[in-house]
């Protein structure tokens, strides 16, 4: 450093010199890239795509690194706060399994990154199965206590997720916090969710989560005892350990059952909203698909929604849904889901079936890929398997590629190969959104009832019903009203009966 930096450094404000320091370390030991873009060769060039309010408060918040006041044994908390800053990343492999590894550690880097860490190595341990007591084993468990003690992280992540007593076992023997995939994702959610029933859906996949994961205080305090045994009171009396454990279950089902009832009292309203869009005949388009593949920014493009934009996995996760027109004037709908990931918590899949039903009643779906993600395939499976669970495996699908301004012809054909009727479109540049739209229009439900009416001149909300909501193909005037020819919807031919005309 210069002198003239060092007369610089000393004249700035203290926080800014903290900050600063934070952001030459992170740069120095960010391995997997230093953002959330780690699934991307490269960063797509960002940009406002509508009203981004949400992004810019999302962003105020700033991360002071080496304030940190945690013990330094991690057994000596009962119930740690998820807290990740320099974490190292863990995953096993079976023989030929390497490159799928490799793609899904990239994943979870990302996903550590978009929670608010900083990935300092990534390690990956060829195993058939993992280890029941340690998950990697105890010899590659005390070589990966050396590494983490060498980075100085302070946070171990492994792509699956562990049970209680491998967490546990990996804990002791590594000295620092270990967590699992799923810990990451609920973080991530818990961080993003702004609506109450978003709120709400979070929570209970955490407490699901939490449930079987609680600790005592300690390994010395009594369990169970048996005969006359500790304070000489009678057969099965509980010790102070297990009572602890025992009030927090109780706690948390009680809770867990509170929650239950609040998103179950959601439930009405968004009948009330489908049933609305269903008596007038509006057709839904869901749009679903690989977290990250830019549904936000495809709904945004259609529809000038203002939907949040962020290139990060899991930026949005409440339902938005927007209104828009065909070429020749049909409206339909169009619904922004919560996103997908390889390996998605079986906690959230249950908490978020009620977001997810707005894929299982739509009439069409477009499932949005990632066309520079270098496994698309897997994308393509992820999200088709989690389609099938809810039952939608039936409903007419458009596939998407997005972002095919980041990949070059040979990468194209390669996924044409693929998917040989998929739709390529760049929801930033707006390649290929007249394709899709008129995919769109030829899928969704069309008006086939043919109907010849006679409308009276005092009722022309019927004349105005049938252009929205319906084809017109003739209209001529008579002395008593409106004499029209149209072709309507089931759902709204049964209101036109008083209209219509009794052929002679």
């Amino acid at each position: 450093m210069t002198e003239r930096e060092e007369r610089d450094r000393g004249s700035m404000d203290p926080v800014d010199r903290v900050l600063a320091a934070a952001d030459a370390r992170a740069d120095s030991r960010a391995l997997f890239g230093g953002s959330a873009l780690a699934l991307q060769g490269q960063a797509a060039a960002s940009g406002i795509d509508g009203d981004q309010l949400d992004l810019e408060e999302r962003q105020a918040l700033r991360r002071v690194g080496g304030l940190s006041t945690e013990l330094a044994d991690v057994t000596e908390v009962e119930y740690r706060q998820l807290r990740l800053e320099n974490v190292v990343l863990i995953g096993i492999y079976a023989q030929g399994g390497l490159e799928d590894a490799e793609n899904s550690l990239r994943e979870l880097a990302a996903l550590s990154e978009t929670a608010g860490a900083v990935v300092l190595d990534g390690l990956l341990q060829r195993r058939t199965h993992p280890d029941p007591s340690t998950f990697l084993g105890k010899g590659k468990a005390q070589e990966l206590r050396d590494a983490v003690a060498a980075l100085g992280a302070d946070t171990v992540v492994a792509d699956t997720e562990l049970a209680p007593s491998q967490r546990r076992a990996l804990e002791d023997v590594v000295g620092v916090k270990v967590i699992d995939r799923t810990a990451v994702i609920l973080d991530i959610f818990s961080q993003h969710a702004k609506s109450r029933e978003g709120k709400a859906q979070v929570e209970l996949a955490q407490l699901e989560y939490l449930l079987p994961r609680l600790r005592g205080w300690g390994e010395s305090m009594s369990r169970q005892a048996g005969g006359q045994v500790g304070s000489g009171v009678g057969m099965g009396s509980r010790g102070p350990g297990e009572t602890k454990i025992e009030l927090d279950r109780r706690r948390i089902h009680t809770r867990m059952s509170r929650l239950r009832k609040q998103i179950k009292g959601f439930a009405p309203g968004r009948e009330a909203n489908r049933a609305n869009r269903s008596r007038h005949a509006v057709p839904s388009v869901a749009i679903a698909g690989y977290t990250n593949a830019g549904k936000s920014s495809l709904l945004n493009r259609i529809t000038r929604a203002g939907a949040l934009v962020e290139n990060a996995l899991f930026a949005t996760l409440d339902t938005a849904v927007r209104r828009t027109e065909t070429a020749d004037g049909r409206s339909y709908t169009l619904v922004d889901t919560v996103g997908f990931v390889r390996n998605l918590p079986h906690e959230l899949v249950e908490a978020f079936r009620s977001t997810l039903e707005e894929v299982e009643r739509a009439d069409v779906i477009i499932h949005v890929l990632d066309a520079s993600h270098p496994d698309p395939a897997s994308q393509l499976a992820t999200v088709r398997d989690v389609i099938g669970e809810l039952g939608a495996r039936d409903i007419p699908e458009i596939l998407v590629f997005n972002k095919s301004d980041l990949v070059g012809d040979d990468d194209v054909l390669a996924l044409r190969g693929l998917e040989p009727e998929a739709v390529f479109v760049s929801a930033r540049t707006g390649a290929g959104i007249d394709e899709l739209l008129a995919r769109i229009s030829d899928l969704i439900p069309r008006p086939d009832i043919r109907v010849e009416l006679l409308v009276p001149y005092e009722h022309g909300e019927v004349i105005a019903a049938l252009h929205e909501r319906g084809t017109v193909v003739s209209t001529s005037y008579e002395e008593t009203g409106t004499r029209i020819v149209a072709l309507v919807m089931p759902e709204q031919a049964g209101s036109l009966r008083d209209y219509q005309v009794v052929p002679a």
